[in-house]
């Protein structure tokens, strides 16, 4: 993308007015820009236009097709030579489970959809870039809540638990701290290594994880125990 090019962002929720607000919010910033929209999961998969999105802001509670579904179809149909939207779940409360289940599908995280503006501007910014999990703290709120239910559903001889076994010390170093919320600046920071270097790890992480992005990788890290409550 070049410097003139705006992020292109999509906008799917049942609610007129809730679209026009954030169209609003987010047309008024200069890198970023609203290029689709759709009221509902089946109008959004069948959008060429949502399909090409940079980063999606999706309801997660919708009639017809919830955000879960729509996220999981939207994402398992990118074609194999790009790597497809990436998806911002919203919710109306901190412990909605439908938002984990979304993650779980595949979206980089989620946000309450009477967030800051700011912190909705600066979110879409940051899954467009990919080096931070967003809203750490409304995340970590909804993984801490299910934890429990998470590591009892993960056996011990899973492949989540084989591919973290197969992490270096450096590697498993790096992964507790993304696990914490940490960006690459601060992880370079802490351990005296170069951002590059950083960013290296964590492509290698991600790849032993099988993991889409980072989001998915804290979700794993909960699973296997590697961070608890």
């Amino acid at each position: 993308m070049n410097k003139a090019d705006p992020i292109r962002v999509g906008l799917v929720d049942d609610q007129l007015l809730v679209r026009s607000g954030f169209r609003m919010l987010i047309n008024s910033q200069e890198d970023l820009e609203v290029v689709s929209e759709a009221s509902n999961g089946r109008e959004a998969i069948g959008s060429p236009t949502l399909a090409g999105a940079d980063v999606i802001l999706m309801d997660v509670r919708m009639p017809e097709m919830d955000g879960i579904e729509t996220t999981q179809h939207l994402l398992s149909h990118r074609s194999m030579d790009t790597a497809g939207p990436k998806v911002i779940v919203l919710t109306t409360f901190d412990l909605d489970e439908y938002a984990l289940s979304a993650i779980q599908a595949g979206a980089s995280g989620f946000l309450l959809k009477d967030a800051p503006p700011e912190e909705l501007l600066e979110s879409i910014r940051t899954v467009y870039r990919g080096d931070a999990v967003i809203a750490p703290s409304t995340t970590r709120r909804l993984l801490d809540h299910v934890a429990p239910m998470l590591r009892r559903s993960t056996l011990p001889d899973s492949a989540h638990v084989k591919s973290v076994a197969s992490l270096t010390p450096r590697e498993r170093e790096v992964f507790e701290l993304i696990a914490n919320g940490q960006s690459n600046p601060e992880i370079a920071a802490g351990l005296f290594l170069s951002e590059a270097t950083v960013k290296t790890h964590v492509g290698h992480i991600l790849a032993k994880l099988n993991a889409r992005d980072r989001v998915q990788a804290v979700v794993i890290a909960y699973e296997t125990g590697v961070v608890t409550p």
